[in-house]
């Protein structure tokens, strides 16, 4: 599992946008920013739909003011299904990327088998990257949403 004070590992992620497919080179995402990414185990979900989502765009503004350039929120789902759930969440100050075969999510050692739910899934987390290196990860526990909230991260800022 990635760690505080490593790199974030080199990887490709999806959006749509503006009705076209970017794919976004995570090296150059993060270089020379200073980045929040949380990440769900699906989009439109309960808890992610109910808590997660809304409380960073909720704090969009608040992670500016503390000097965050981007607010990432990452899911192994497809951009399509990213899109239409920030659409859904007024998402307009969140990055909605898409991990579509968890390809990244399991290069960071963030992955879960969900079986029936959906099969590989992230774990839910949050963490700040500064210029490509993970300086605060907050990984929760199976069923459980405290440490990655938004509030929880903005205390670490």
């Amino acid at each position: 599992m990635i760690q505080e004070k490593k790199p974030m590992p080199s990887g490709e992620l999806s959006q749509l946008k503006d009705g076209n497919m970017i794919t976004h080179n995570t090296d150059e995402l993060f270089a020379n920013k200073k980045v929040v990414l949380f990440a769900v185990p699906g989009a439109f979900t309960p808890t992610c739909s109910m808590s997660h989502l809304p409380g960073y765009v909720v704090s969009a503004d608040e992670f500016k003011a503390k000097g965050v350039d981007e607010i990432i929120c990452l899911s192994v789902n497809d951009a399509f299904v990213m899109n239409a759930w920030g659409e859904a969440q007024n998402a307009e100050n969140i990055m909605m990327l898409a991990d579509g075969n968890g390809t990244y999510t399991t290069a960071l050692g963030l992955q879960m088998e969900t079986a029936g739910f959906g099969g590989l899934r992230s774990q839910r987390y949050a963490m700040v990257i500064d210029n490509g290196t993970v300086t605060t990860l907050h990984v929760e526990k199976p069923k459980e949403f405290e440490v990655s909230s938004a509030e929880a991260i903005l205390k670490t800022l």
